[in-house]
C-alpha cells in the first residue's frame, strides 16, 4: 500500500488547514461573492425583471468558463476569457434593456463595444494557433 512522503502529505493538507483557520472567518457575503452565488433572499419570485436576467446570464457564464484545461496557459485564459467576456457583454445588455440612468446606460454600450472586439481577437488568435 503506498504511503505519502510528509511533502505529498502537507501539500494536501496545507488547503485544508488553511480552510479550517480561515473559513470560520470569512463573512457569508464576501464568501458568496467568491462563488458568485446569490442568496435566496435576494432572488425572490417578486424581484424585478432584470434580476432574474442578471441571475441567468451569471449561470450562463460560469458554464461557459468552465472549459476543458490543455495545460497551455495561453490557450486556456483566452478559452476562458470569451465566456467571461461574453458574460459582461450580456450583463451589459441587461443595463441597456432596463436601466434608466444614461451615464450607465453609455457604460454598458462602451463595454458591449470594447468586449466584442476582444472577442473577435480571441477568436481570431485561437484559430491562428490552431485551437478549435
Amino acid at each position: 500500500m503506498p504511503t505519502l512522503t510528509d511533502t505529498a502529505r502537507a501539500a494536501l493538507l496545507s488547503p485544508l488547514a488553511f480552510a479550517l483557520a480561515f473559513g470560520a472567518y470569512a463573512d457569508e457575503p464576501a464568501a458568496m461573492h467568491m462563488n458568485h452565488e446569490m442568496p435566496a433572499a435576494m432572488a425572490t419570485a417578486d424581484a424585478a425583471p432584470s434580476t432574474a436576467a442578471f441571475l441567468a446570464a451569471n449561470a450562463k457564464m460560469h458554464a461557459g468558463m468552465d472549459i476543458p484545461f490543455t495545460g497551455d496557459a495561453d490557450v486556456d485564459f483566452v478559452r476562458g476569457m470569451i465566456a467571461h467576456h461574453q458574460g459582461a457583454i450580456d450583463m451589459a445588455q441587461i443595463e441597456i434593456d432596463n436601466g434608466d440612468d444614461p451615464q450607465v446606460r453609455k457604460l454598458a454600450e462602451g463595454i458591449i463595444d470594447a468586449q466584442q472586439a476582444e472577442i473577435d481577437w480571441m477568436v481570431d488568435w485561437l484559430e491562428k494557433h490552431g485551437q478549435p
